[in-house]
């Protein structure tokens, strides 16, 4: 998905509901970071926008039938919004202050920080997290150390979930020190 396409998805979800500010969570809070840099394809894989609105996060439930997964707007444009709580995430103190901003279209998105991402998704553990991961760290759009920083301000759900993103924020940067070398 690209920034236009995501942009589409929420000025359709605008005129169904009203609101005008939605928040981006998941692999896709990277479009934030469009207009500053490149972004791997490895970042931008994915289909769905994982989102909710900013002033009532419940609502954006209600766009489930027209916008979610399976509905007529993910048949025509192969894209589909994925509601989500804004409680779903394991992210560091102080992520709302670091949201990136963009509008369009009097539409506004807020972007999940590219480094509160990356704790998330390794605090999720899933293997494609770690690649985007590793490809935000390889294309200089994540920096590890700002990562563990950021690891170090989270509250995670238990030990178990802390120790995997600690495993998992090593084996990025063994990677990558084999990419490099």
């Amino acid at each position: 998905m690209n920034v236009d396409s995501l942009f589409n998805l929420l000025t359709e979800a605008h005129r169904l509901c009203g609101h005008t500010r939605y928040v981006i969570i998941g692999s896709l809070s990277v479009l934030g970071m469009s207009e500053v840099t490149a972004i791997p394809r490895d970042m931008t894989m994915s289909i769905d926008a994982d989102c909710y609105t900013q002033l009532d996060p419940g609502r954006v439930h209600d766009l489930q039938p027209a916008l979610g997964e399976g509905s007529p707007f993910h048949k025509a444009h192969g894209i589909y919004l994925d509601p989500v709580s804004p409680k779903l995430p394991t992210l560091p103190d102080r992520w709302e202050t670091r949201l990136i901003e963009m509008e369009r279209r009097k539409v506004v998105a807020l972007f999940l920080e590219p480094h509160d991402a990356a704790v998330s998704k390794l605090a999720r553990g899933e293997e494609r997290d770690v690649r985007w991961v590793f490809a935000g760290a390889k294309a200089n759009i994540l920096s590890l150390p700002t990562v563990a920083i950021r690891m170090r301000a989270t509250r995670f759900l238990d030990d178990v979930e802390k120790g995997v993103a600690d495993a998992l924020l090593k084996k990025v940067r063994n990677e990558l020190a084999r990419a490099s070398a």
